[in-house]
């Protein structure tokens, strides 16, 4: 089985910054991608930012030039740094990894205040 297990949420200003973590332990053979996912009340699920292997990272046209997403591959941990949050950044966040399928964590509530 493989766990991923969050941290860093909360609540914070508009204007204001969080970092996401994300641990992946388990029986985890290698990871080809890792990423954040979140999702607002009432939306779907939309990807925030993924990251390679290798280190190339993707990010949603609203993530980008705010979030900045880092791998350590030794320790098959992804963070989410976001700064300049907006409340419309509120959402539950979750940590993704793909490996041999698909694997989710819990989510982690972020909350951004006007």
């Amino acid at each position: 089985q493989v766990q991923l297990v969050e941290s860093g949420g909360g609540l914070v200003q508009a204007g204001g910054s969080l970092r996401l973590s994300c641990a992946a332990s388990g029986s985890i053979f290698s990871i080809n991608a890792m990423g954040w996912y979140r999702q607002a009340p009432g939306k779907q699920r939309e990807l925030v930012a993924s990251i390679t292997s290798s280190g190339t990272p993707t990010y949603a046209a609203s993530a980008k030039g705010r979030f900045a997403i880092a791998r350590d591959n030794a320790k098959n941990t992804v963070s989410l740094q976001m700064n300049s949050l907006k409340p419309e950044d509120t959402a539950v966040y979750y940590c993704w990894i793909w490996t041999r399928q698909n694997y989710w964590g819990r989510g982690t509530q972020v909350t951004v205040s006007s």
